[in-house]
């Protein structure tokens, strides 16, 4: 039976001292490009994701931790910033990149057993020629999700 765990908010709040303290940034590394990911390890966290926010760095995004590998979906209820979706598997590799437009429920689904979801600015993985199979490293830095 295909399982499908949703992620009810593919992006978060706007940073308060509050939020703030509960994300962690991790450098990951993804085909020579080096880029500051927010962790988003806990259910808050990652019911909240990118939600409200105005903009996202050049080289910035979001990293979703999954407590189990299983097929996840993403959405953009409450998003303003286009994104792109990396779903990554637990050895770090792209199964799928989705585009994903602002404020829409249009669901967007990992193409395998996802351990981890990476928001970038839309275009980010497309302009820098990364597909899937892609491998993302840096990766272990990352929380244990709640």
């Amino acid at each position: 039976m295909r399982w499908f765990a949703v992620l009810i908010a593919v992006s978060g709040l706007p940073l308060t001292d509050g939020y703030a303290a509960e994300v962690d940034t991790i450098p990951l590394t993804i085909a020579g490009y080096e880029i500051a990911a927010e962790v988003a390890h806990t259910q808050l966290s990652r019911s909240q994701g990118l939600m409200y926010r105005e903009s996202l760095g050049e080289n910035a995004g979001m990293l979703f931790v999954f407590p189990n590998s299983g097929y996840y979906s993403m959405w953009m209820k409450n998003t303003y910033i286009p994104l792109s979706v990396a779903f990554i598997d637990v050895r770090g590799v792209i199964l799928n990149i989705a585009e994903m437009q602002p404020e829409t429920l249009t669901s967007h689904d990992s193409a395998g057993m996802a351990k981890y979801a990476l928001e970038m600015n839309k275009g980010w993985f497309a302009a820098r020629k990364i597909t899937a199979g892609t491998q993302v490293t840096g990766l272990e830095r990352a929380p244990a999700a709640d």
